[in-house]
């Protein structure tokens, strides 16, 4: 397919036609495909969008009316035969690993789209321009370049909204009783810290969190609690052992749960990680902590909030080891202060 019958192909599907999406998963990247969803949703609000994920990400699609389905991935060929079973005209792969790329091909939907350079790129038939064709020379957000397949493919450029992710009923209601067998009032302000990180050079020191949580409670009157997800044991044993019985540490919540006390925070301080991302798609101000990573292309999206970053020049870099020091600079540099002097900037805003 050629640039030009590429730019057609949205515009031309006739009204109510099917697309399909794959995003299969993570956290983060599940959530800053939203925008791009609503943006194609704002333009065409007839087109019927259904999105691939991974069951465990399915939450983060619930109640959003971009999404007319959520289909839940299974086997990659199982996947692929119910995808061509149901005659889609068009899918996008957001998530453009080689499993997507797979499951792509097998479907045998006539237009596949994919961005250039990735795995399998012989599996698709539009493959959509680097972000810097688009934008130029100025920074891209993740968000932004999640959009250009839409773009390519034909929905007008413009400005586009923030994330959206929607808390269910129940499982506010289920967060409430957690919030009071914890021993914390369910009706008391509070703010959420979040010290897990995939890489070290990522996660803010626990020492430095406790300092934070002590100074949230007593010169700001917030609550503090912590959040620890799956595989998070290490950071959750020093975080009993530094913070103690100072804040309220929530290690078994399920993402619905997560969403639903997400929502109710009064302040947003993680690193980066999905949930900063899950705290700016509930409009929390989020107060954003980097250290080998890119504040350019994954800060908080369109949501009052601060990024607490140095400027070293090795960053970003993949982050799995520090590839200019003896210990990762970046993320050790960030202070207590700088944490708190950008928390204070957005709970004076409110």
């Amino acid at each position: 397919m050629n640039p030009n019958e590429a730019c057609t192909l949205l515009p031309s599907l006739p009204q109510g036609a099917p697309v399909l999406v794959i995003r299969l998963r993570s956290l983060g990247d599940v959530v800053l495909t939203t925008p791009a969803l609503a943006a194609l949703h704002a333009w065409r609000p007839d087109l019927q969008t259904s999105v691939v994920v991974e069951a465990a990400f399915a939450p983060l699609l619930e109640g959003n009316p971009a999404v007319a389905e959520i289909i839940i991935a299974t086997g990659t060929f199982s996947t692929a035969w119910e995808l061509h079973r149901r005659k889609y005209p068009v899918v996008f792969n957001q998530h453009a690993g080689p499993a997507s790329a797979l499951m792509v091909g097998a479907s045998r939907i006539p237009a596949r789209v994919c961005w250039t350079g990735r795995q399998f790129s012989f599996l698709y038939n539009v493959l959509v321009p680097d972000a810097r064709e688009f934008f130029g020379d100025r920074p891209v957000h993740t968000a932004e370049h999640r959009a250009t397949q839409f773009y390519w493919t034909g929905m007008p450029r413009g400005p586009l909204p923030a994330a959206q992710v929607f808390p269910q009923p129940d499982a506010v209601a289920s967060v409430a009783q957690k919030i009071q067998a914890n021993g914390a009032d369910p009706g008391a302000p509070y703010a959420i810290l979040q010290p897990g990180g995939r890489y070290f050079t990522k996660r803010w020191a626990v020492d430095k969190f406790a300092a934070l949580a002590n100074w949230l409670r007593t010169a700001r009157g917030l609550a503090p609690f912590v959040i620890l997800g799956p595989g998070e044991e290490e950071v959750g044993a020093a975080v009993r052992q530094q913070i103690g019985g100072s804040a309220t540490v929530f290690d078994s919540l399920s993402l619905r749960e997560l969403i639903a006390l997400t929502a109710g925070a009064r302040l947003f301080v993680g690193n980066d990680a999905g949930p900063i991302h899950l705290a700016a798609a509930l409009q929390r101000p989020v107060v954003a902590i980097f250290g080998s990573s890119s504040s350019v292309h994954w800060r908080p999206w369109e949501t009052p909030s601060r990024v607490a970053q140095n400027d070293f020049p090795c960053n970003p870099c993949p982050g799995d080891k520090c590839y200019a020091f003896d210990e990762p600079r970046c993320i050790l540099s960030v202070s207590v202060e700088q944490v708190r002097e950008a928390c204070e900037a957005l709970l004076c805003n409110k």
